[in-house]
């Protein structure tokens, strides 16, 4: 769909303060914020997620089904750690300032934070990026199907996936109590295609 801006109108925008559009915050240390064609109207192919991650959070696993990935590094070190689907092998890419990583279109993914005060900008070229997160597939997929499809023990299953919250995002969910987890924050930002589920517990 071809998107037509009038670049005369008052409505366009040219700048926009990143600060102001948090997607999900676990603390002031591990929080996402995100530009898309929603929050700057006259982007066309291209969007970007700003992240915040201290040592030990990651991004959790998951996948973009309409955009690759450039991973650019401000501060702190990651490893970003990709499924390459043809060899079947996962690669993992540490990458401090300065450095990029590249996660092709619709690759299994994820980032770890190396060291405290980690923050880096990953770049998506789609205007309004879709993710598929690995908490929704754990968590949404019928206990059943999974231990059937998989010759598991059904309650077994359920009992090893009883801490996974679907829309986790940042994890672990609570790096300092996991006995009794703080859900992250999420805000209505629509750019970034997720809706979170609301059944923290």
């Amino acid at each position: 769909m071809t998107k037509y801006m009038d670049y005369t109108s008052p409505s366009a925008q040219f700048a926009f303060d990143m600060n102001k559009s948090t997607i999900v915050k676990k603390n002031d240390q591990n929080l996402i914020n995100v530009l898309g064609v929603n929050q700057l109207n006259t982007l066309e192919n291209s969007s970007l997620l700003d992240i915040h991650l201290s040592k030990g959070n990651y991004v959790e696993p998951h996948y973009h089904q309409n955009a690759s990935e450039l991973v650019y590094m401000i501060s702190g070190a990651l490893n970003v750690s990709m499924l390459n689907p043809f060899t079947k092998e996962i690669s993992s890419y540490t990458i401090t300032p300065g450095q990029v990583a590249n996660v092709p279109h619709g690759w299994w993914h994820y980032e770890e934070a190396l060291v405290d005060d980690t923050h880096f900008l990953a770049i998506f070229d789609a205007p309004t990026p879709e993710v598929i997160l690995g908490s929704d597939l754990i968590k949404l997929t019928p206990p059943k199907v999974m231990a059937e499809t998989y010759s598991m023990n059904e309650n077994k299953w359920k009992e090893a996936i009883q801490p996974v919250k679907p829309g986790t995002l940042i994890g672990p969910v609570n790096h300092s109590s996991r006995q009794h987890p703080s859900p992250p924050t999420y805000y209505p930002y629509h750019a970034y295609h997720y809706q979170p589920y609301p059944y923290f517990y």
